[in-house]
């Protein structure tokens, strides 16, 4: 009765069903991995935010990067502001409308630090410098969330030159460094408060939206695995589909032959 389940055929579903299974079985894997990080990612940069501020020496150098354990940790900095060599940083969205970042450095006593004081509207056109307020002048105590310098790989934005005087994609501390006549630390901060208070500024950046943890990720994965059970209850249904029809013809047969 079982004889057509080495049919060619049937062969040949039997090694689709068999290489679903494993295939199925990784990108579950790979989705679960994934929440596993996120899941951690969220945690601990949750935990930072909550954090009181510690001076940015202690948690990042001149030349240095800043661990992922510190993304979003606040800190806190004493120094001038630069705004010679101040940059805006293109295609970046707020409130659902498309601007820059401004990015100021702070000169300290032991290099500078890159400052994104805030995002404002683009200009008339896409090439257009924004309209930016100015720092403010003298000594500055800032506080914010410390960033490691952004990259191609973490953003998804690809960088390119030909870009209008004093214009970035990427808030990159190393390639912004070299036009700079002074170190950098390996971060940069995102603005959170200053004393003393400039006058008019950019619209501060909004805290960052954790999410759910990669919840996503793991609706993913329980998903794929549920595919394995698909496969295999459709390839056990189909086969006994296929032996109730060959035993019902195989009845009808006889009958067939005696009339």
């Amino acid at each position: 009765m079982y004889r057509f389940l080495v049919t060619p055929r049937w062969l040949g579903f039997h090694l689709l069903v068999l290489a679903i299974i494993p295939a199925f079985f990784f990108l579950g894997k790979w989705q679960y991995g994934r929440f596993e990080a996120r899941s951690a990612a969220s945690t601990q940069i949750t935990a930072n935010l909550k954090e009181p501020a510690v001076s940015l020496e202690s948690v990042d150098t001149v030349g240095g990067t800043v661990p992922k354990a510190m993304r979003y940790r606040p800190v806190t900095v004493t120094g001038r502001y630069d705004p010679a060599h101040e940059v805006v940083v293109r295609r970046r969205t707020q409130n659902s409308r498309v601007g820059f970042y401004v990015v100021t450095p702070l000169v300290t006593s032991q290099g500078a630090v890159l400052v994104n004081r805030g995002w404002v509207p683009a200009g008339a056109t896409a090439d257009a410098h924004p309209r930016v307020p100015a720092p403010p002048g003298g000594e500055v105590t800032v506080t914010g969330r410390l960033r490691p310098a952004e990259s191609e790989d973490d953003t998804g934005i690809r960088n390119r030159g030909g870009l209008p005087p004093g214009q970035v994609l990427l808030i990159d501390t190393g390639e912004i460094g070299k036009s700079l006549p002074y170190q950098l630390f390996g971060g940069f901060v995102e603005l959170t408060d200053q004393e003393p208070q400039a006058g008019p500024a950019p619209d501060p950046v909004p805290r960052p939206d954790v999410g759910g943890g990669g919840g996503l990720n793991l609706a993913y994965a329980v998903q794929w695995w549920i595919f394995i059970g698909v496969g295999v209850g459709g390839w056990a249904m189909l086969i006994r589909r296929e032996a109730r029809d060959l035993r019902k013809a195989g009845q009808e047969s006889p009958a067939k032959a005696s009339v």
